[in-house]
């Protein structure tokens, strides 16, 4: 009889009833954190790509500097050179995936995506960190003569793919794939 009631006491003792919820609670906010700092990785490795791909790109506008203030001509203008009694547009690409291999410390893989190859960057361990490729710049030179009109500055669009893994509770999701696009010009100060 002393038993039963032992066992009866424990059974309707409501001491530890809130254990299961603390552990489901504790469970979820750390499934939302997770989830929360997976997000704030893809912005972060998104933002550096963009913000190096910008660079890239305004070193290219930096060396066109040089043609679009040519000194032999009056007026402002684009990227032209004298060429006999006219003048003909000078425009230099340079190599904007080495530049922004040294700045982002990217590797190319001759292999994968479309338009040739891939530039990886991998993390310690070997794992892919991120990919870029199908980088496309458009170059668009001031017309001739412009003056100080804004609208008429000498600019490098750009957009370049790139494809972040994605992986949650250990697990690899679908990549992040997107298109980033910069552009960088260049205005007269004076």
């Amino acid at each position: 009889m002393e038993v039963t009631r032992k066992i009866k006491r424990i059974l309707t003792d409501n001491r530890a009833s809130s254990f299961p919820f603390i552990i489901a609670i504790t469970l979820s906010l750390v499934i939302i954190f997770c989830g929360i700092s997976e997000y704030f990785r893809l912005v972060i490795v998104a933002q550096g790509v963009r913000d190096a791909v910008q660079t890239a790109v305004i070193a290219v506008v930096n060396d066109n500097y040089d043609d679009v203030y040519h000194g032999v001509r009056e007026g402002y203008s684009g990227a032209y050179q004298p060429i006999a009694e006219d003048f003909e547009e000078s425009l230099d690409y340079s190599d904007i995936y080495d530049r922004l291999d040294g700045i982002l410390g990217l590797s190319y893989s001759g292999a994968g995506s479309p338009g040739g190859g891939y530039h990886e960057k991998h993390t310690s361990e070997g794992k892919l960190e991120f990919r870029v490729w199908g980088l496309n710049v458009d170059i668009r030179n001031a017309p001739f003569a412009t003056g100080d009109q804004s609208s008429g500055r000498f600019e490098a669009d750009s957009t370049i793919m790139l494809e972040v893994p994605v992986s949650f509770g250990g697990k690899l999701l679908p990549p992040m794939c997107i298109k980033v696009k910069t552009s960088a010009g260049y205005t007269p100060r004076f």
